[in-house]
C-alpha cells in the first residue's frame, strides 16, 4: 500500500482515521483557511479540503493525501471555529432550538498522478432549546473553541442535540469515514 498522509493536525481527525487500522502519518498543511467573499459553504469546504491535500503534495510525491474541512451552517450563516468563550456562547445561543447542518469536505489526492477525489458529506443536528446556564456549563466543561459551530459531538456536545440525521455520523466529528473508505477503495486501498 502506498503511504497515507492525513493533512491535518486535528486530534479528532487523527483519532477517527486510526479506526481504519491503516498506517498513516499526519502533517499540518499550513494554509490560509479564510472564506472567500461570497463563497458558499459547500464550495468553501470543497476548496479547503483539496487545498489542504495539495499543500503537502510536493513534500510527499508518491502518497495518498487526505484533506478535510468542516463548517457548521445555521440558516444562511456559516459557523466556523469560535476561538473563545464569548463567540462560542453566541453561536450556541443562536443554534438553540434550530437545525444546524455540518458540511464536511473530503479530498483524497494521489500525489503521484495528481488525481483528486473530492466530496461533501452533510450531517444535520436538531438542537434542544438551551438556556444560558446549560450552555455555560457545557462550554466550561468541553471548551470546544477549536470545533466548528462550538460543537464537540464526541463529548458532551451530544447532550445539546434533540436528534441527528445524515449518512455518516463520523462526518460530524470532521472526517467522514464511510466516504473515505469508498475513496480509498477507488485508489486501490482495501479496508480492512
Amino acid at each position: 500500500m502506498r503511504p497515507l498522509i492525513l493533512a491535518s493536525s486535528s486530534t479528532y481527525r487523527h483519532a477517527l482515521l486510526s479506526r481504519l487500522g491503516l498506517p498513516f502519518e499526519s502533517e499540518a498543511p499550513n494554509l490560509d483557511e479564510r472564506r472567500l467573499d461570497g463563497e458558499p459553504a459547500r464550495e468553501l469546504v470543497l476548496r479547503l479540503a483539496e487545498a489542504k491535500a495539495r499543500a503537502l503534495a510536493t513534500r510527499h510525491p508518491a502518497h495518498l493525501i487526505i484533506g478535510s474541512d468542516q463548517v457548521a451552517v445555521l440558516g444562511d450563516r456559516i459557523l466556523g471555529k469560535p476561538g473563545d468563550f464569548e463567540q462560542a456562547l453566541e453561536q450556541l445561543t443562536a443554534a438553540s432550538g434550530q437545525r444546524v447542518t455540518f458540511l464536511t469536505g473530503l479530498a483524497l489526492l494521489d500525489s503521484h498522478t495528481g488525481q483528486c477525489q473530492v466530496d461533501v458529506v452533510p450531517f444535520s443536528v436538531n438542537m434542544r432549546q438551551l438556556d444560558r446556564s446549560t450552555l455555560t456549563r457545557y462550554l466550561q466543561a468541553e471548551q470546544p473553541y477549536d470545533c466548528a459551530g462550538s460543537f464537540k459531538a464526541e463529548g458532551l456536545g451530544v447532550s445539546l442535540f434533540e436528534s441527528t440525521e445524515g449518512p455518516d455520523a463520523t462526518s460530524l466529528v470532521g472526517l467522514p469515514l464511510i466516504r473515505l473508505v469508498a475513496m480509498l477503495g477507488e485508489a486501490g486501498v482495501v479496508v480492512p
